[in-house]
């Protein structure tokens, strides 16, 4: 498995990887997170555009997608509940984390964890309360709760850093 810089021919993939990941929350409870077709092709698009979106990658194609960047993320400015570890330092951020049904229990997710500490000792996501697959995996790769984040929709989520040394 490797991690490399999505490109648009990837967007059909990515698609049905997210695809697959809102009907994997579905089936565990979590109806109110990626709703709408959320994130659509013109986001996957837009993340592309950006150089800010990863796959992981084998023989048999995409495992996974992820979007990572090294800078500020204007959702983090203000958390309430709770306190980031290092509000003033630089850190990298992990958004739209999905595995393909294919690769679960493979490590993927570990993968992507361990690719943003490594750009980054400092590293923030954000997740909906009712994600518990997602939270027990922040949780088990050393990410901390740190309070409660609002989106620019107003919708609110649980915010995790990890830092590393």
């Amino acid at each position: 498995m490797d991690i490399q810089q999505a490109a648009l021919h990837d967007v059909p993939e990515i698609d049905t990887i997210y695809e697959e990941a809102r009907r994997f929350m579905r089936e565990r409870g979590n109806h109110k997170q990626w709703t709408g077709g959320y994130p659509d092709r013109s986001v996957i698009e837009s993340d592309i555009e950006k150089g800010q979106l990863f796959v992981v990658r084998d023989e048999g194609g995409i495992l996974g997608v992820f979007v990572y960047f090294h800078g500020e993320d204007p959702t983090y400015r203000v958390i309430e509940d709770g306190s980031w570890l290092s509000p003033l330092s630089p850190y990298g951020v992990l958004h739209r984390v999905a595995i393909a049904r294919r690769a679960h229990r493979r490590g993927v997710g570990s993968l992507i964890f361990r690719y943003a500490l490594a750009h980054s000792h400092n590293v923030r996501i954000d997740t909906h309360e009712d994600n518990q697959p997602m939270r027990h995996s922040l949780e088990k790769h050393g990410f901390s709760y740190r309070g409660i984040i609002y989106l620019a929709s107003g919708e609110s989520r649980l915010a995790y850093q990890c830092i590393e040394s």
